[in-house]
């Protein structure tokens, strides 16, 4: 219940000896129709890090790749997930600087669109960028105000 609150914050009535769950997201699958051209964009144009390549049958090939930076990793291939290539949208990329990001990902050749900052009044500005993989698949470049 502790960390159900989020951040850390914890609740005064909730038991301190009690254990609490500790989850962490850890790979995220996306549907791919041609897992080399999938990897080629995500390595070469996206900059994300090739932890795995490997086919374990005929039917099974795993490829496992990992923003810079982050915890957590996305897997492409073959027998991964049954959903259709194209499926999966907002994935959140959260960024310190999304302009600069936004620019070496043009100079990789990545389409993404103009940053859009959206505040509501008296709130710090939140920004924004949306780019798709080769299969449609939508990720957002995200500039928290902190």
């Amino acid at each position: 219940m502790r960390e159900a609150l989020g951040h850390g914050q914890s609740d005064p009535d909730y038991p301190k000896d009690t254990p609490v769950m500790s989850m962490k997201l850890e790979l995220v699958p996306i549907p791919v129709s041609d897992v080399d051209r999938a990897k080629a964009f995500y390595a070469d144009q996206v900059g994300f890090h090739v932890d795995l390549d490997e086919r374990f049958s005929e039917q099974l090939r795993v490829v496992q790749l990992t923003p810079p930076g982050s915890a957590c990793s996305i897997c492409i291939g073959e027998g991964i997930v049954d959903t259709p290539p194209g499926s999966v949208q907002a994935l959140h990329l959260v960024v310190d600087d999304i302009h600069a990001t936004r620019a070496e990902l043009l100079e990789r050749g990545v389409e993404i669109s103009e940053v859009q900052d959206l505040s509501a009044p008296g709130k710090p500005t939140v920004s924004y960028a949306w780019f798709k993989d080769p299969d449609g698949n939508g990720w957002t470049l995200q500039k928290l105000p902190y």
